[in-house]
């Protein structure tokens, strides 16, 4: 067996702390796959079954919402939704269809506590964020109403930015932006119900306007479904001067690629 030189302590802790912490760890808790339990060969990872099954969303795709073509029609391509119907923010990145395990993964942190799946997936989202991340001035979360706050305890979009923002080393601005109408749950709703339902439901924070005016802001939630959420987040965000907003999710709600 090596020495411990202890004029290192880093590897002297890693070697006598962290290393049988984290075998006894293992012994009581297992890896296990996040989204189906079974057994893996580390944390915070999937099985074979369970990772052959996510629809990562990659390139060719539309330049403004990010919808997948089933062909490459070349650089900057729009899709007709885009064109028809131009959404107020500049760009809209997900990491993922949502479905089958990346459903399950974002029922796990939204609805199971699992809080402990946000690092792994804010990495994806890094990843997809297609360098907005990396060139933006902040990260923001979608709020939520303080009274559903203080019934779930912890606001997934927040945990999720909060993660990139570790990783990446930008600001997070997680008090800026705020929710300042208690609105009935998305879950459910048309689309011509959801708009209405969060029109007017976002305001910025008193004080906290030079965090927007002129910056470089990525908008952060869980899940892109209609849009209606983000937009309605957007236009507060653009009344206050944002200079570009680029909306950022871990899944998107999608039908085929086109």
């Amino acid at each position: 067996m090596g020495s411990i030189d202890f004029e290192r302590p880093a590897e002297f802790l890693r070697a006598h702390l962290v290393r049988p912490l984290s075998a006894l760890a293992d012994f009581f808790y297992p890896p296990a796959c996040s989204v189906c339990g079974i057994s893996t060969g580390g944390h915070r990872g999937l099985c074979a079954k369970c990772w052959s099954g996510i629809r990562f969303i990659e390139r060719p795709y539309c330049e403004v919402l990010g919808i997948p073509f089933s062909h490459d029609l070349g650089a900057g391509i729009l899709s007709a939704e885009a064109i028809a119907d131009p959404p107020p923010f500049d760009r809209l990145r997900s990491a993922a269809t949502h479905d089958h395990a990346v459903r399950d993964l974002v029922h796990g942190l939204k609805y199971r506590d699992r809080t402990d799946l946000a690092p792994m997936m804010a990495a994806w989202m890094l990843r997809a964020s297609d360098g907005a991340v990396e060139s933006c001035d902040a990260l923001i979360p979608v709020p939520l109403h303080r009274t559903r706050m203080l019934a779930r305890k912890f606001n997934q979009a927040a945990e999720l930015a909060r993660h990139m923002a570790r990783l990446s080393g930008k600001p997070l601005l997680a008090a800026t932006l705020i929710r300042v109408k208690r609105t009935s749950q998305q879950v459910g709703l048309g689309a011509k119900a959801r708009e209405d339902n969060v029109r007017g439901a976002f305001a910025i924070a008193k004080g906290c306007e030079n965090d927007i005016f002129g910056k470089r802001i990525v908008l952060v939630d869980d899940v892109y479904t209609t849009g209606a959420t983000v937009a309605a987040a957007s236009r507060t965000l653009r009344k206050a001067g944002a200079a570009e907003i680029t909306v950022l999710t871990f899944a998107r709600a999608l039908s085929e690629p086109i």
